[in-house]
């Protein structure tokens, strides 16, 4: 099998939509022989947050000098960003060979297509991809895995895994029509990751999801840690980290820009911490290490200089909060060009109303994907909440980005954000890759 091959036959497994539940990825694990279960897992869910979480975490167990895999989605650019072995993405050749050894063994992998999803057993995108990261890790020998949720908790194809210790990241409303339309339901649906024996740390929570997660740690039967009453967050803002836990205790600089990526980072020196308590080999030096070393591209990624140029990956209300509340430090006074695209099924509304009033200028545009809102729409929207602040519709990233550069200047700033797709699009543009051409996971 090719790559080109692997596109053919994954990609469209995301036209079978999403289908929650574990019970055929519990039986396509047990036709590959249980690779989920090759080495000691830290699971992290969570709405916001959860990505940047996961990479502070495997860059304190790198520090370690464990071999590391860390299993993220969605990509960026490329799908094999999603599966890493000590922060390289595996190959293309690796991938496809990957894909096709599960088509070998599961025999009933690709069953059901998009003309009859409904009919066969079939497996969906996320799930193979799942099952191949997990493949990559058991025949890597990796000796601990970082597992980010993909869509809720309870029924992602991610529950499958014995977790060491676990994370709850920010929790905020989304993908209402699978996780409930409630903060409290989704808080549920995320707490599903919760197990016994795993010890879980909760980022800072609204109240009702809160309450939520003490109930389930408690069902459990297991520990849940808490911002504030088992583990203390200081410094401060811009400065390094301080984090105190009930044995640990560190201070380190971070890695990741944006005043959200500390309540992420001490998330994951909890979750480290917890593992740590569990046997997992790594302590507070290597989380220190880890926290000023990370890599997370497409968060606030500060691109180029003049004009200052800053891409970010929030593609929801609460992300777009988080980033509105971080650029005033980061812009240090200088007027704002915002380059916004988003897909059609996300509250373009919430996140312009937060990110409008920073803004002298909104330049929209769709994202490379099907799904993509159309600039038109996003532009009447814009104009509808920012009286006044001039918005220009453009039918390309390409042509957003450098009409907004022009109106900036050198002494300006812009900030693109609205999608992760729109966020790895302009990378590629900015860093002068060769595009890399990407399927959408919903053809």
């Amino acid at each position: 099998m090719t790559f080109d091959d692997l596109k053919q036959l994954l990609f469209v497994r995301g036209n079978v939509g999403v289908k929650l539940g574990l019970e055929r990825m519990r039986a396509a694990l047990a036709l590959l022989g249980d690779p989920h279960l090759c080495a000691p897992v830290l699971h992290v869910a969570g709405t916001n947050g959860k990505g940047s979480t996961c990479a502070f975490a495997a860059a304190a167990l790198q520090a370690a000098g464990l071999r590391v895999g860390l299993y993220t989605s969605p990509h960026l650019v490329h799908f094999c960003e999603r599966i890493r072995i000590d922060d390289a993405p595996i190959s293309e050749e690796r991938a496809a060979a990957l894909l096709g050894t599960i088509v070998r063994r599961v025999p009933w992998a690709l069953a059901g297509g998009p003309a009859g999803a409904d009919d066969g057993d079939g497996l969906t995108f996320f799930e193979l991809a799942t099952l191949m990261g997990f493949l990559a890790f058991a025949e890597a020998g990796v000796s601990a895995m970082v597992v980010e949720v993909g869509l809720g908790g309870r029924l992602d194809a991610t529950n499958v895994v014995r977790p060491l210790a676990c994370a709850i990241a920010p929790l905020g409303l989304e993908h209402q029509e699978y996780l409930g339309e409630t903060l409290a339901a989704i808080a549920a649906e995320k707490a599903g990751i919760i197990k016994a024996g795993a010890p879980v740390a909760s980022a800072e929570q609204p109240p009702e999801a809160a309450a939520v997660l003490e109930e389930a740690a408690a069902r459990a039967g297991t520990a849940l840690w808490r911002p504030g009453r088992d583990y203390n967050v200081g410094g401060v803002p811009g400065g390094p980290l301080r984090y105190q836990g009930p044995r640990w205790s560190l201070e380190a600089p971070l890695a990741l820009a944006g005043a959200h990526q500390r309540g992420n980072a001490a998330l994951a020196c909890a979750l480290l911490e917890a593992a740590a308590g569990q046997g997992l080999a790594v302590g507070p030096v290597e989380a220190a290490r880890g926290l000023s070393q990370a890599r997370w591209p497409g968060r606030l990624q500060r691109v180029s200089e003049r004009p200052l140029l800053l891409i970010d990956g929030a593609h929801n209300p609460h992300a777009a909060r988080a980033l509105a509340a971080s650029l005033p430090e980061l812009l240090e006074g200088r007027p704002l060009q915002l380059v916004f695209g988003t897909l059609a099924d996300k509250d373009a509304e919430a996140m312009l109303r937060a990110l409008l009033p920073l803004c002298s200028g909104v330049h929209v545009c769709p994202p490379a994907s099907p799904r993509a809102a159309a600039p038109e729409v996003l532009a009447a929207l814009a104009r509808a909440l920012g009286p006044g602040t001039p918005v220009a519709a453009h039918q390309g990233a390409a042509a957003a980005l450098a009409a907004a550069r022009a109106a900036a200047g050198p002494g300006g700033a812009v900030v693109c954000c609205g999608s992760l797709y729109l966020a790895g699009e302009l990378l590629e543009l900015v860093e002068g890759r060769s595009p890399v051409p990407m399927p959408a996971e919903r053809l």
